[in-house]
């Protein structure tokens, strides 16, 4: 299947877009992408007009269906190119995996509102409320056991990347945001795989020109 087009919004701030475009860049499924920008007068008009639930990402596929919520078009493309092997090839860790992506796409509310995602800054040392530590504590606790457990064969969460690290690719942001966080130390090179990855790298330097462009004056 070609011809997909992928509704998301800023790259700087809209973390539910990057989940969607960080999974169909890497695994180089050929998609259009089309970018509604946040706080304009037609924002809303916009969204509306492009995803049934006023919201982003929303993947437009080619005959016609609309899949428009992040976890969804996961295991949607995860369906439609099984030789991706977007989710872990073992039952127990394929399981695993979709437990720690559902668990992101439902919680950890506070972490998101609290430090909204902004991958132009690195290092601002935000305070630490105990709302997000609670929040980190439960991510470092899920990262150490899918590493410890499946993620011996190479640097990402259950080995190769999946799913479960586009899902959580806008908390390692956060992260190097607002750290440090001493408690994620043992998960450098993890994190250092993520924020290096190719189309880690290509979102980051889109939203970067977003800045040059005047998007955050």
């Amino acid at each position: 299947m070609t011809d997909f087009t992928l509704v998301i919004a800023n790259k700087n701030t809209s973390s539910w877009s990057l989940r969607s475009w960080l999974l169909l860049k890497h695994f180089d499924i050929p998609f259009e992408e089309q970018l509604v920008r946040f706080q304009q007068p037609d924002t809303r008009e916009q969204l509306q007009k492009h995803s049934p639930s006023g919201l982003v990402p929303a993947l437009k596929a080619p005959a016609g269906e609309m899949i428009w919520d992040s976890l969804a078009i996961a295991e949607t493309m995860a369906e439609w190119y099984p030789e991706k092997a977007m989710w872990p090839e073992d039952l127990v860790a394929r399981a695993h995996a979709r437990c720690l992506s559902a668990e992101m796409h439902s919680g950890f509310s506070n972490l998101r509102t609290v430090w909204p995602m902004d991958v132009r800054k690195e290092h601002v040392q935000l305070s630490l409320p105990a709302v997000v530590k609670k929040d980190l504590t439960r991510i470092f606790e899920l990262w150490t056991e899918a590493r410890n457990r499946f993620g011996a064969d190479g640097p990402f969460l259950y080995g190769n990347f999946t799913i479960a690290d586009a899902m959580y690719a806008p908390v390692v942001s956060r992260i190097r945001t607002y750290g440090p966080v001493s408690l994620f130390d043992p998960l450098a090179d993890y994190m250092e795989a993520i924020w290096t990855l190719p189309a880690m790298e290509e979102w980051r330097a889109a939203a970067l020109e977003e800045e040059k462009q005047g998007w955050y004056d």
